[in-house]
């Protein structure tokens, strides 16, 4: 082995361990390594597990030592957002009120994670209240993108990406209610999988109310890694079934092959406004090498696009005025409280005929995709139809936010409709890197991943050779 098991991906780790090519310990040493080495100067995990960590890696030799059966990712360290329940660690969401808000059980996907036998090495760092497409905030500082600082490693998941992309774990987990995971993979270089709303259960002991329904709908938890491959392990492990959540879907994660070649739909231009040239460029080479694996190639806009993203922010709104306004308000920090103002502005409060009928039109529209991914099975889009946003763009002005919103329609249309999406790395332009979307229908993750993998083939690219 040429590589110190920090620069290894998870599945290769894992291979490794089982095979006793590597201890467990080995494993976490590594990480912990790597950790103290760049931590210091990116701040993706505000809390390192040090003691933990090595003394679950100690317990998970002894049970290979025994001969016993153990799960896929026995021994991989892996991190965890700071908004998700860890038993004995606290769930502050980046909130300094809740600082001392400690779980006692960990959440369903936490407790996947530990029963495929990953240990926990650190928490990831958020935006308070993980509502900015940055991250940073008041208890834990700001995180750094890795690639520049000048820059956001994207949000809320930024921790998560930002720790992935300089080798601080193979896996981290985020979750993504308007593009937390899609965007800060992109924005540093990595795989982010946004799966179907319903496919990985969620539910957090540590708060006072079940989600609010925009949440139930939208939101949903999921891994970012260094290689498709990974995101795919991590996507089986993180989606067992778990009671505390009814609204788990027990679907399949692989179909039968369906009609080929398969039928990829290219939405490259934005109805409104001529996006950044590096995101056409990244468009173009990624359909490219889609039609040279055999796939056929079209260039189709997928129907109500604009009106699925203005959705999106009504029906949050709407949600948030009534389930999380308070608290934001009382509890969040400067910039979250800004930001939220302006989120709220527009639409004004409707009324409960206005807030009913969004739902309503939501079935109408999510109607139409699924027609649509009939025709095309995959679509490939952008991420962002901008390049990394400037650090605090968002706080710039109520204009600039607005033009923002804009430009992450790719990240809140699909959210609006619970669908599954990969972002998956592309390479490198003026420094950055660069990156396309890959979306389907509900529960068909598998066609992203297989799309992803030959973008990924093509590509040729490994964040770790640039961050390493």
């Amino acid at each position: 082995m040429n590589n110190s098991p920090w620069q290894l991906n998870a599945t290769e780790l894992a291979g490794l361990i089982r095979t006793k090519e590597i201890s467990c310990v080995e494993a976490v040493e590594s990480a912990l390594a790597r950790i103290d080495e760049v931590n210091p100067r990116i701040n993706a995990l505000p809390v390192v597990l040090h003691e933990q960590a090595l003394a679950a890696a100690a317990e998970a030799d002894r049970v290979l030592a025994r001969g016993v059966a153990v799960g896929p990712l026995h021994g991989v360290p892996v991190t965890i957002k700071v908004n998700v329940d860890v038993a004995g660690g606290a769930t502050d969401g980046g909130i300094t009120a809740l600082k001392e808000l400690v779980a006692e059980t960990d959440a369903p996907v936490v407790a996947n994670l530990r029963r495929a036998g990953a240990l926990i090495v650190g928490r990831n760092n958020a935006p308070s209240f993980s509502l900015r497409w940055f991250t940073d905030n008041d208890l834990h500082g700001r995180t750094l993108n890795p690639w520049n600082p000048q820059v956001t490693p994207g949000g809320s998941s930024g921790g998560a990406a930002a720790a992935v992309a300089s080798g601080m774990g193979p896996i981290a987990h985020g979750n993504d209610y308007g593009g937390s995971i899609r965007h800060p993979a992109w924005a540093c270089g990595v795989v982010g999988l946004r799966p179907t709303a319903g496919r990985v259960p969620a539910v957090n002991g540590t708060s006072k109310d079940d989600r609010i329904l925009s949440n139930q709908l939208m939101s949903v938890q999921g891994p970012l890694t260094r290689s498709v491959a990974d995101a795919r392990l991590a996507l089986s492990v993180m989606a067992e079934g778990d009671p505390r959540d009814p609204l788990w879907v027990p679907a399949p994660l692989e179909y039968a092959p369906g009609v080929q070649p398969l039928k990829v739909a290219l939405f490259k231009k934005h109805p409104a406004f001529a996006s950044d040239p590096s995101v056409i460029a990244s468009l173009e080479r990624s359909a490219q090498w889609l039609i040279d694996a055999g796939c056929i190639v079209e260039e189709v806009e997928p129907p109500h696009f604009e009106e699925a993203a203005q959705l999106w922010r009504e029906m949050l709104n709407d949600d948030l005025r009534r389930g999380g306004k308070p608290a934001i308000e009382a509890l969040g920090d400067e910039a979250v409280r800004t930001v939220f103002g302006w989120q709220l502005a527009t639409p004004p409060a409707g009324s409960a005929d206005r807030v009913l009928g969004a739902y309503q039109r939501r079935l109408t529209i999510a109607r139409a995709w699924s027609l649509f991914f009939v025709d095309h099975p995959v679509l490939l889009m952008p991420v962002s139809w901008s390049k990394q946003f400037p650090i605090d763009e968002d706080r710039r002005s109520a204009d600039r936010f607005e033009q923002m919103l804009l430009e992450q329609s790719p990240l809140t249309a699909t959210a609006m409709l619970g669908l599954p999406g990969l972002s998956v790395p592309t390479g490198i332009d003026g420094g950055l890197p660069t990156g396309v979307q890959l979306c389907a229908s509900r529960y068909r993750e598998d066609l992203c991943l297989a799309a992803g993998e030959m973008i990924e083939r093509a590509a040729g690219y490994s964040v770790l050779k640039h961050l390493a």
